[in-house]
């Protein structure tokens, strides 16, 4: 099985990839390649969310670094360790901080011009682009300009303008588009063995996003539970009250697990709070090989300081991606609405929640779910231009309303 075959929906992208692949090694052999302009230093995957745009850097750089008989053939060491993150000459620069440093990647631009070790090519995939503000981009700009003899660069995002001109100017572009859900479902059926019916109903759940709908189909108690209590607050909601409590309740992701939390504002719930927050800390005292329960050093107190500043970005990242999530399923059963109204012949996303679609249909009329659909759309910008989580999620549970004022 060749590692260009869990790129599901993504046959124009394949042959591009296949064709630099075969570039990329006549060009490593010193030969003259089937075609000059295939292979790139430097590369930018972009497509909507679960399109693959990881996974397709990740399939080139095993294709890259192949050691079978045919690029990317995806049984040789070079490709099960690339395809495993697990190859000495690939480096995935990735965070679940809400931004990646220009330090970080200062880091790699450093090491991008020593030698591979074992293949011919040193790759480094960088993922979530977009989250490297302007400062961090023009440390990676040299490097792109005049990038090492053996070194590729290969940058993942949603779309090209995520990035600089500058820095696009100098890629070669990958668009990915976004594969249906039958071919979702096939996937999930072959590579994880999951029944079929359960595969297409997270495959349309997921709205073909490839890693959601196998969380969707393998985490009932995770991934699955989040997108059943999202929706079950979502339509719950009736008046004020019931949008007041569907945000709280979209702000917990405990309960949103289906897990027992103390009630909002309430002095348990700032008990739970504090102890998180002492738990964080000792677990980074402990990583330091400090006595979690003795003062910090002074000479350390930086150091702790920072890596307690990490934790807590890393927090915000989660819940804001929690959050987007949450408002995605909800903007998607608004869109089943939607359809069920004008009798379209479009297949539902929701197919598990046809009753509660219909009850909403006959409750709202299109320019409302229309209007409901535009204000789930904005919280999602707001969120991602770092508003108050809470501010945003009630205003948009707010929108949600049965009323004319909605």
């Amino acid at each position: 099985m060749s590692v260009f075959d869990s790129l599901v929906g993504q046959e124009a992208a394949v042959d591009v990839l296949k064709a630099a692949a075969a570039a990329g090694r006549a060009l490593a052999k010193g030969q003259e390649p089937p075609t000059s302009s295939a292979m790139s230093h430097a590369w930018l995957f972009t497509g909507p969310p679960g399109s693959g745009r990881s996974l397709a850097a990740r399939t080139l750089a095993a294709a890259l670094l192949c050691t079978g008989p045919e690029p990317g053939c995806g049984q040789c060491p070079g490709c099960l360790a690339a395809m495993a993150d697990n190859h000495p000459d690939l480096t995935t620069v990735s965070t679940d901080l809400v931004t990646i440093s220009a330090d970080e990647v200062r880091e790699y631009v450093a090491s991008a011009f020593v030698a591979p070790s074992q293949g011919h090519y040193r790759i480094f995939l960088i993922e979530d682009a977009d989250r490297m503000v302007e400062r961090t981009t023009n440390v990676l700009l040299k490097a792109i300009e005049e990038p090492g003899e053996h070194t590729v660069w290969m940058l993942c995002t949603a779309a090209p303008a995520d990035v600089l001109p500058t820095i696009r100017s100098r890629c070669r572009g990958v668009n990915l588009v976004t594969p249906s859900a039958q071919e979702v479902a096939d996937l999930l059926v072959e590579r994880d063995g999951i029944e079929p019916k359960q595969a297409m109903l997270a495959a349309r759940a997921s709205q073909s996003h490839v890693g959601v709908a196998r969380a969707l189909a393998l985490n009932e108690d995770g991934a699955a539970a989040i997108r059943r209590h999202t929706l079950d607050a979502i339509v719950s909601i009736k008046g004020v009250g019931d949008a007041e409590m569907a945000a709280i309740r979209l702000m917990d992701p405990e309960a949103m697990r289906g897990e027992k939390t103390p009630k909002a504002g309430t002095k348990a719930a700032k008990a739970a709070k504090d102890a998180q927050a002492e738990a964080a800390k000792r677990k980074v005292m402990e990583a330091y090989g400090l006595d979690a329960d003795s003062k910090v050093p002074t000479s350390m107190r930086g150091e702790i300081k920072a890596a307690l500043d990490s934790a807590k970005k890393r927090a915000t990242r989660n819940q804001r991606d929690l959050l987007d999530r949450e408002l995605i399923y909800a903007i998607g059963l608004y869109r089943d609405v939607l359809v069920t109204q004008l009798g379209s012949d479009v297949e539902l996303i929701n197919q598990d929640y046809i009753e509660a679609i219909a009850n909403l249909a006959s409750e709202l009329t299109p320019a409302l779910v229309l209007k409901k659909i535009e204000k789930l759309g904005e919280a999602r910008e707001r969120l991602a231009a770092n508003v108050a989580p809470q501010l945003a999620m009630e205003a948009a549970m707010m929108a949600l309303r049965l009323t004319p004022h909605a």
